[in-house]
């Protein structure tokens, strides 16, 4: 009697141990939080790309999550732009290049579209190249002496301005390349400014100049006193530029999150 009533017990308790072991096993059933219980941004894509026009040119950057209120983010930028231009009697023909590589730091205070975004570019490869040129008889000015170019041999050479090749920057904005709202699309406003220093300049100068009434001309490239004035000349466009050591940074950004 007491063997069939065991052998009952037994057989009747196997299903519910069985059950619970199963169910201990699962990671659900042992209070494991749900996918869509962990946040609202929990799942989302870590990685946003976008399409960029600025004041660096156009370019593309690319954004990684780093944390729920942070994104590291990198891009580039290109720019080719030419046209003449008169400085003090020289003509100038001007091919502006600009290229640049940058990265930055995105920090979301409120973990909202607001960012400051401390970085640095890379780099720096923004430049111009100019053609310098004064017509035969033409008169032109080099450090506040005036000169005129010799219609036999006129005065030519070229001109270069160019940047640091790395700067800091600094950037304050409103969107965000990896929303956390689930969105994929997005748009990102941002203005700053980069370090950049002062940019250099760099005059070159041939041909033979005279003086205004035509007389006493002389080597451009050797003579000793239009060269003390062509380096006059490089100091003065050198301080007329010096506000621009600090390049201003606006742009716009059209992203996709994936």
């Amino acid at each position: 009697m007491f063997a069939g009533l065991a052998a009952f017990v037994f057989f009747s308790i196997q299903p519910v141990s069985a059950q619970t072991f199963t169910d201990s096993a699962d990671p659900a059933a042992a209070g494991a939080p749900h996918a869509e219980s962990r946040g609202g941004d929990f799942g989302a894509g870590r990685v946003g790309a976008g399409f960029r026009l600025g004041s660096l040119g156009f370019g593309g950057e690319v954004a990684v999550r780093v944390t729920h209120s942070s994104n590291v983010r990198g891009g580039f930028n290109f720019l080719s732009y030419s046209r003449g231009y008169d400085n003090n009697g020289i003509h100038y023909a001007g091919d502006l290049k600009w290229a640049s590589a940058e990265a930055h730091y995105d920090w979301f205070p409120f973990a909202r579209a607001l960012h400051l975004s401390p970085g640095l570019i890379a780099y720096n490869d923004n430049h111009v190249d100019s053609s310098a040129s004064v017509a035969g008889g033409g008169f032109f000015t080099l450090n506040g002496v005036q000169y005129e170019s010799n219609p036999a041999n006129p005065v030519n050479g070229s001109a270069k301005l160019s940047f640091n090749k790395l700067a800091p920057t600094v950037m304050v904005g409103l969107g965000n390349l990896v929303p956390r709202s689930g969105k994929h699309f997005s748009v990102n406003i941002e203005a700053g400014v980069a370090f950049s220093g002062s940019p250099k300049i760099a005059l070159n100068l041939a041909g033979s100049a005279c003086a205004p009434n035509g007389t006493n001309c002389q080597n451009v490239a050797t003579n000793s006193t239009i060269q003390t004035n062509i380096q006059g000349e490089q100091t003065k466009i050198s301080n007329d530029l010096s506000p621009f050591k600090y390049y201003p940074l606006v742009s716009l950004t059209i992203g996709y999150r994936f």
